[in-house]
């Protein structure tokens, strides 16, 4: 397929011809910028790696102009940094094997524009020609609004796709902003404890950011060792690291489901449960 933008472009790790790549796909993330996918989709590359029968498709949507940048980077143009974003993003791609990458070259500002449809029927027809089984995206209680902006168009692109063109299951997972505060029976827990060498490389290939001043080497994996640790109070630890997750799932399922609706009842159990633990002390 061609991409709508004349600077995207697929890159093919193994070189596998693009459309025999993507159709290999069981597991596919839709993440905002560089480095997101690596963060919050773990899970799924986790899943993949070394595995004849499963295969990993990334897609970043934004082009990653509007990085933070310090260090050797601190005067680059931001056409520079788009280069060296999209170098990167490739390193982690083949680090992580990663069956096909997309880097789809939106600006920041069309991927929060509600009323882009170019970028959601491009979705649409990325996710039918990958036909995944599951597929992460960003978290609807992400504080980030391009990463809400991606989300919202991902669930608008699944709901315009044919039943069996969607992904059995549809997660939103951390970045911006973590997920411990839901409750712990609707969370959807990835232990992502194996080959921690392989996850702490896949953030670590963004010399960009992390030299730019931003640990997200750091912050990632000690959000997931701290997820293990605190997911329960009255147990062993059973994992090393832990990614939470939100489900989308019924959002693509009943297209008539309320998207502002559907989020902010998780935050309002969330209320109910703190407001009856006080209750019973006082």
């Amino acid at each position: 397929m061609k991409l709508n933008k004349k600077t995207a472009e697929f890159f093919i790790p193994d070189q596998t011809d693009i459309e025999t790549a993507i159709k290999r796909t069981t597991h596919m993330s839709i993440a905002a910028h560089q480095d997101d996918i690596e963060i919050m989709a773990y899970d799924g590359i986790l899943k993949c790696f070394g595995k004849d029968d499963k295969s990993f498709f990334g897609v970043v949507v934004t082009n990653g102009s509007g990085s933070a940048r310090d260090s050797i980077y601190k005067n680059y143009t931001d056409e520079q940094m788009i280069e060296v974003r999209r170098l990167e993003q490739k390193k982690a791609a083949y680090i992580g094997e990663f069956g096909a990458l997309a880097l789809l070259d939106y600006p920041s500002s069309e991927t929060k524009d509600p009323k882009n449809q170019e970028l959601v029927d491009e979705l649409a027809l990325l996710i039918k020609l990958a036909n995944p089984e599951v597929l992460y995206t960003h978290n609807l209680a992400d504080k980030h609004d391009t990463h809400i902006g991606v989300t919202t168009k991902v669930i608008k692109a699944i709901r315009k796709l044919p039943e069996e063109f969607r992904p059995k299951e549809v997660y939103g997972c951390e970045v911006w902003r973590d997920l411990d505060w839901m409750l712990d029976e609707e969370k959807v827990v990835f232990n992502v404890s194996d080959h921690p060498n392989l996850a702490q490389a896949l953030v670590e290939v963004f010399d960009s950011q992390i030299i730019g001043g931003k640990r997200y080497d750091l912050a990632t994996t000690g959000r997931r060792v701290a997820h293990a640790t605190y997911s329960t109070s009255h147990a062993v630890d059973k994992a090393s690291a832990l990614i939470f997750a939100m489900d989308l799932t019924p959002l693509v399922k009943d297209v008539e489901l309320n998207i502002e609706t559907y989020v902010l009842d998780y935050i309002e159990r969330f209320k109910q449960d703190v407001a009856k633990r006080i209750q019973k002390m006082i």
